[in-house]
C-alpha cells in the first residue's frame, strides 16, 4: 500500500520514524495544535472564545473543570479550552509569518551576498548589522506604537520584517561555506553563469540549514508574541492570545490558579517542541552536509 502513496508522504513517514521518542512526541504535539487552530471553527461543541456566560446567568467566573468546560472558565466566565485553541492561531500566525519572511527574503539575501561577496556583501551586511545592533523588542515596540495599530496583521508583518536580518546572517554563513565546495568550483570551471550556480547549487544547499534554524527561531517568536500580549502590546481584546490570558488571569491567582497554568503550559510545551524538533533537524542536516 505504501507504494501508492506520494513520494513526499513516504519521505515524511521515514523522517518521522527516524526521530527519537521525545522528538516524535514533540512533532505530534505541534501537529495537534496546528490542526486544532486551523479547524477550530469545525470542532464540535467548542464554545465561543468570547462568550461571557455570567452576563446571562449560564456560567460562573473562575469555574473549575467540568463536562461543559473541560479546563474551566476565566474571570469573565469564558471557556479556557476554546480560548487556548483560538489563541494558538495568534501565536502560530506570527511565527509562520516570521519564518516565511525570514526564509524567503533573509535566506535569499544571505545566500546572494555569501556567494557574490565584494562591496555588495559589505554594504548589505553593514546595514543588517546596524539593524541587529538595535534591541529587537524595543524596535518592535517603537514600530507598533508609531503605527497605532495592534491587530494580528500588523504584529505579524512587523515581526516578519524584523526576522529577516537573523535569517540573512545564518544563510550568508552557510553560503560562504557552500561556495567553496568542489561542485561549485566545477560549475564555475565549465563556464556556468553565476546566477545559475546561485539558484542550482548554492541556495538548495543553504535552505535545509535555514529551515532547521526556522524551527528554533519560531520558538523565539512564540515567546516574543506572548511577551507582547502580556504587556498589552499584541492583539487587542477580545481576540484570545496565550499572553493575554496569562495577563488577565494573574489578578485572580488567589481565587483560581488554573487560568494561568493552562496557557503557560501551552507556551512551554510549544516552545520546547519547536526547539526539540529544530535541534533534531539541525543535527540531521549537519550530518548530511558532513557526509557530502
Amino acid at each position: 500500500m505504501s507504494s501508492f502513496l506520494p513520494s513526499w508522504i513516504r519521505t515524511m513517514f521515514r523522517v518521522f520514524w527516524a526521530m527519537p521518542l521525545v522528538t516524535k512526541l514533540c512533532t505530534f504535539w505541534l501537529t495537534t495544535i496546528i490542526l486544532a487552530a486551523i479547524f477550530a471553527d469545525f470542532i464540535p461543541k467548542l464554545a465561543d472564545p468570547s462568550y461571557q456566560g455570567f452576563l446571562f446567568g449560564t456560567d460562573v467566573t473562575n469555574d473549575g473543570q467540568s463536562l461543559h468546560h473541560w479546563l474551566g472558565t476565566d474571570n469573565n466566565s469564558r471557556d479556557i479550552l476554546s480560548r487556548l485553541i483560538y489563541g494558538t492561531r495568534v501565536s502560530l500566525t506570527v511565527a509562520v509569518t516570521a519564518v516565511a519572511f525570514g526564509t524567503f527574503f533573509g535566506g535569499l539575501l544571505g545566500s546572494f551576498v555569501g556567494y557574490v561577496r565584494g562591496r555588495r556583501e559589505a554594504a548589505i551586511m553593514a546595514s543588517i548589522d546596524v539593524i541587529l545592533a538595535f534591541p529587537a523588542l524595543v524596535l518592535l515596540l517603537t514600530v507598533v506604537t508609531l503605527l497605532g495599530k495592534r491587530n494580528l496583521l500588523v504584529i505579524s508583518l512587523v515581526v516578519g520584517v524584523l526576522a529577516i536580518p537573523y535569517y540573512a546572517r545564518v544563510s550568508r554563513a552557510n553560503a560562504l561555506a557552500v561556495s567553496r565546495r568542489e561542485f561549485v568550483a566545477a560549475a564555475r570551471a565549465i563556464g556556468t553563469k553565476d546566477r545559475t550556480i546561485l539558484w542550482r547549487e548554492v541556495i538548495p544547499n543553504v535552505m535545509p540549514t535555514v529551515l532547521a534554524f526556522a524551527l528554533v527561531s519560531a520558538a523565539v517568536t512564540v515567546v516574543l508574541e506572548g511577551t507582547l500580549a502580556f504587556l498589552g502590546l499584541s492583539v487587542q481584546p477580545p481576540t484570545p492570545s496565550w499572553g493575554v490570558m496569562i495577563n488577565a488571569a494573574r489578578a485572580d491567582l488567589r481565587i483560581n490558579i488554573w487560568p494561568v497554568i493552562w496557557p503557560s503550559l501551552m507556551l512551554v510545551f510549544t516552545v520546547y517542541s519547536l526547539n526539540n524538533v529544530g535541534d533534531w533537524f539541525r543535527i540531521r542536516t549537519a550530518h548530511k552536509t558532513a557526509a557530502l
